[in-house]
C-alpha cells in the first residue's frame, strides 16, 4: 500500500506540512517495501486550483491513503472519487503519523474546508 504525506522538506526528518495543495513535497512511503520517495508538487505555486492538482498528483502515484492535517473540498472530491482514503494527522512527526496509521490510531478525515482560493495570486 502507498501513503501520500504532504512535507516540508526531502528529509527523513521532516515534518508534516500544514497545507496539502500547496506542500513543497509529498513523501510517498510503501508499507509493502518500507521505502519512502520524494516528489515535488508541481501545483505548489500555481495561482489557483493547488488543491486539485495536487491531488490528481496524488492519485497519479497510485496512492491508496493520504495522511494530511486538512483538506480542501474539491482536492478531497478528487481523492475520494479516486478511492484514496484520507486520514488526520495528529503530530508533525511523520513517522509518527506513520506508525499511528499502521496501528490503525488515526481518525478518518471526513471534515473538509472550502478551500483558499487566491492563495498564490500576487
Amino acid at each position: 500500500m502507498k501513503i501520500a504525506i504532504p512535507v516540508d522538506e526531502k528529509n527523513a526528518e521532516t515534518g508534516v506540512c500544514s497545507s496539502f495543495g500547496r506542500t513543497p513535497y509529498f513523501l510517498m512511503y510503501d508499507t509493502e517495501t518500507k521505502r519512502s520517495e520524494f516528489i515535488e508538487n508541481s501545483a505548489a505555486e500555481s495561482a489557483g486550483g493547488a488543491g486539485i492538482k495536487a491531488a490528481q498528483s496524488i492519485v497519479d502515484q497510485k496512492a491508496h491513503v493520504l495522511l494530511t492535517p486538512r483538506c480542501g473540498e474539491n482536492a478531497a472530491d478528487v481523492l475520494t472519487s479516486s478511492d484514496v482514503a484520507m486520514y488526520q494527522t495528529r503530530s508533525a512527526s511523520v513517522s509518527d503519523n506513520i506508525s499511528a496509521f499502521l496501528d490503525e490510531e488515526l481518525s478518518p478525515l471526513h471534515e473538509t474546508h472550502p478551500g483558499f482560493h487566491g492563495h498564490g495570486e500576487n
